[in-house]
């Protein structure tokens, strides 16, 4: 590995956050898992969680289409949502779904400084009653226009770059949130062992 290859790998670990992630309930489209997986990874975020309650385990996640960005993601497949939720609760202190309801927030107003999972649904039918119900609120992204939805990874990304402009005000950024075992897995995982010397 070349030092410079060597100092993007560094740099990309340096900038990922374990606290944040995207949850994607029955999402079918392979190009919209594919730019959603691109969007999480350019924005440092590593963990996705994929709940296929609706659709065959075979294929799973459309790992063809997606790129080069699933290398770089840990990627979770659920079938089971209790199961899900239960993975989430474990690592995240808050789970919000993109709902249209009475008790939705505007995207703006949420804290996305805070341990988050973001949950992004089905193309037409959006995240299922079950999700909502478990979830600890919901957000709605602001529009002004006739059409009141946007493309599943276009709200994915709208979403995630806000929680990017707030974490990089709140300094997220400026110092390694990956760390420990956590962080050697991962680069165990990428090929990358910081410690030899023809990768210093």
């Amino acid at each position: 590995m070349t030092p410079e290859r060597s100092q993007k790998l560094t740099r990309v670990l340096d900038h990922r956050q374990p606290d944040l992630a995207v949850v994607l309930e029955n999402v079918f489209d392979p190009h919209n898992i594919s730019a959603v997986m691109r969007t999480c990874d350019s924005v440092g975020i590593q963990e996705v969680y994929v709940l296929t309650t609706r659709m065959p385990r075979h294929e799973k996640w459309g790992r063809r289409s997606s790129s080069s960005a699933h290398k770089w993601l840990t990627v979770h497949q659920f079938d089971d949502l209790e199961q899900c939720i239960q993975a989430l609760r474990q690592r995240y202190s808050r789970i919000y779904t993109t709902h249209l309801a009475a008790n939705a927030v505007g995207l703006y107003q949420l804290d996305l400084t805070q341990s988050v999972a973001l949950v992004f649904g089905n193309e037409h039918s959006g995240c299922s009653e079950e999700i909502i119900a478990a979830a600890d609120g919901n957000f709605i992204i602001p529009q002004v226009g006739i059409i009141q939805s946007l493309n599943i990874s276009v709200a994915c990304a709208v979403t995630v770059y806000e929680a990017f402009r707030q974490r990089q005000v709140a300094g997220h950024y400026q110092q390694a949130k990956l760390v420990g075992e956590q962080r050697r897995l991962l680069e165990e995982s990428w090929g990358f062992d910081p410690t030899k010397k023809e990768d210093l």
